[in-house]
């Protein structure tokens, strides 16, 4: 009898097939944790919302006059405020105007015309400065593309 104790205690056992994903977990969590402290660390550059290649036209304000910075093929920066264009300056000019200006306004909206021939790294030391004057989104205008014949 002793021995058909032993028999039916072995009998009900039955085999584990289920996965224990309680290590998985924790491997999922160290790197969730690793990945969210290295992700800034990552990230350097310039703040810049990119617009999407299919696109439409930016609304802005009727009231407001639209602030664009050009740069041209030369690399010289032309400040037009509205409908004002004035005429070349320097790159610290250009950061006391656009902020002497966005203090004055509730809306920190700045637009770039960049010539197709200039240097990116002319554009890009535009942007940081336009950032650090207080602008809070900078567009970046373009034609459409022409088709080719």
């Amino acid at each position: 009898m002793s021995g058909m104790k032993g028999m039916m205690s072995q009998s009900r056992r039955k085999p584990m097939s289920e996965i224990n994903v309680v290590p998985y977990i924790d491997v999922m969590l160290v790197l969730l944790v690793i990945f969210m402290v290295t992700a800034p660390m990552l990230t350097q550059g310039v703040k810049v919302d990119l617009p999407q290649t299919t696109s439409d036209p930016i609304q802005q304000d009727k009231d407001v006059e639209s602030i664009t910075v050009s740069v041209d093929s030369n690399g010289a920066y032309y400040l037009e405020v509205g409908d004002r264009s004035g005429d070349p300056m320097s790159l610290s000019e250009v950061r006391e105007q656009v902020a002497n200006i966005l203090s004055q306004r509730t809306s920190g909206e700045v637009l770039v015309r960049g010539d197709e021939f200039v240097e990116y790294g002319v554009v890009v030391r535009l942007m940081a400065e336009l950032q650090a004057a207080g602008a809070t989104g900078v567009g970046l205008i373009t034609d459409t593309p022409r088709e080719r014949q």
